[in-house]
């Protein structure tokens, strides 16, 4: 494919032992690729229901062990692809945590549910920190994976130096009108590759399916638009810290998450940093945090087998 074409949005709806369904909530369409355990009817109510939320340029591929491994112990397993990615709708607004929150909260009810656990990777777990502080009601429980709380990630950056340098050029070189976005879909996409091998572990990136995985990922954001939604959770995530949503939205994000918690980080990941991720205990008051070794940022593909193993010991 050269660099100049881009990707039918339904490329990312790849064959395997699940279904590809679209659900509407919260006033768009969400492509959403479910697993259930067998013998059980897609839309039973009575099967705990398990949500997962990708990160960062990534889509609901990055949880193809997960949705296996859950399904097998039992649990409705559906990876979505959020606002704005892979085949999902990709609206001009709503990459804000209030509507991000209540695309989950939508979800969960589209999908025939009264709760759920969340899990989420990265930006992804932002997203259920955020549905769990203002839909508590229908959040069972959270898993997170290299994703410290928001208040936690702001503080960090502020006063650990090491952790500022790590994550805050990238953040800043997101706001920049246009160049972002020409540089995550030239080549290629290129450049999501790269991010991905320099994020994961050395041993995981000689491996044939981090090449697998880097080429599906690469063909995800240059579906068209999926790499501007991207940049705008970025960028909303900046710019709204000078004005009364966002203000608003971190003052609500200071209220204790209540229901069980794990935080899973790879000993590896030199990105969000170990000390990041341990932090915060005011603000998860029944958190369990998890290392997960021979894993960078992206432990649940790097390491699935244990991630998977630790999910469902939360979801007990």
């Amino acid at each position: 494919m050269s660099s100049n074409s881009q990707p039918d949005p339904s490329t990312v709806r790849y064959d395997g032992p699940w279904v590809h369904r679209d659900v509407h909530a919260n006033g768009i369409r969400f492509h959403v690729v479910e697993a259930v355990p067998a013998g059980s009817a897609p839309a039973d109510p009575d099967t705990p229901l398990v949500v997962l939320l990708h990160g960062f340029a990534d889509f609901w591929w990055s949880w193809r062990h997960q949705l296996t491994g859950l399904a097998e112990r039992g649990y409705r397993t559906v990876a979505v692809d959020l606002r704005g990615y892979g085949d999902s709708d990709k609206p001009p607004r709503g990459y804000d945590g209030w509507t991000l929150a209540g695309d989950i909260a939508g979800l969960i009810r589209a999908l025939g549910h009264t709760e759920a656990t969340l899990v989420g990777h990265a930006e992804g777990g932002l997203v259920c920190w955020a549905t769990a502080v203002l839909h508590p009601r229908l959040v069972r429980s959270i898993a997170l994976i290299g994703s410290p709380h928001p208040v936690t990630l702001k503080q960090a950056v502020l006063r650990d130096k090491r952790q500022r340098q790590a994550w805050l050029p990238e953040f800043l070189r997101c706001q920049l009108p246009r160049y972002p976005e020409d540089l995550l879909t030239r080549d290629d996409g290129i450049a999501v590759e790269l991010m991905l091998r320099d994020r994961v572990s050395a041993a995981f990136a000689a491996t044939d399916e981090f090449t697998d995985t880097a080429r599906r990922m690469r063909t995800a954001i240059r579906i068209p638009g999926a790499a501007h939604c991207a940049l705008e959770y970025q960028r909303w995530a900046f710019r709204s810290q000078w004005r009364p949503d966002g203000k608003r939205f971190m003052s609500a994000m200071s209220e204790p998450v209540r229901v069980p918690s794990l935080s899973l980080y790879g000993e590896q990941d030199h990105y969000i940093l170990p000390s990041t991720i341990r932090q915060g205990e005011r603000l998860a008051t029944a958190r369990r945090v998890v290392a997960v070794p021979d894993a960078g940022h992206y432990a649940h593909q790097e390491n699935p087998e244990l991630v998977t193993a630790e999910i469902a010991k939360l979801l007990g």
